[in-house]
């Protein structure tokens, strides 16, 4: 099942620019690999914000944990940088149009 998800990073009061940076480019290069496995479908960085918008492609909810939890950011203790993260189930809309065709029956 194809996964997006919403990561907003906050540098931390006591955390350096070449700490807090260091963290993030060690996982834009785990990003960049699961991009060429396969695993990450498609991966952005928000303009003007600390904030990584991607698509996973999962089979279940423990992929989901496994993943986050092998990332530089967990691994190396910064998982505190991460203010929010959002899971967003996604399917196709030509399935939702034929849904639709039965609830718009009544």
């Amino acid at each position: 099942m194809e996964m997006m998800m919403r990561a907003k990073l906050v540098k931390p009061a006591n955390a350096t620019n070449k700490e807090f940076f260091s963290v993030w480019l060690a996982e834009s290069k785990a990003a960049i690999a699961a991009l060429d496995a396969g695993v990450i479908k498609h991966i952005w960085k928000a303009a003007g914000k600390y904030e990584v918008i991607a698509v996973f492609e999962f089979e279940n909810g423990d992929q989901i944990d496994a993943a986050v939890h092998q990332l530089p950011i967990w691994v190396e203790g910064f998982a505190h940088v991460i203010e929010d993260i959002e899971w967003i189930p996604l399917r196709p809309y030509r399935n939702w149009s034929k849904q639709l065709e039965d609830l718009a029956k009544g």
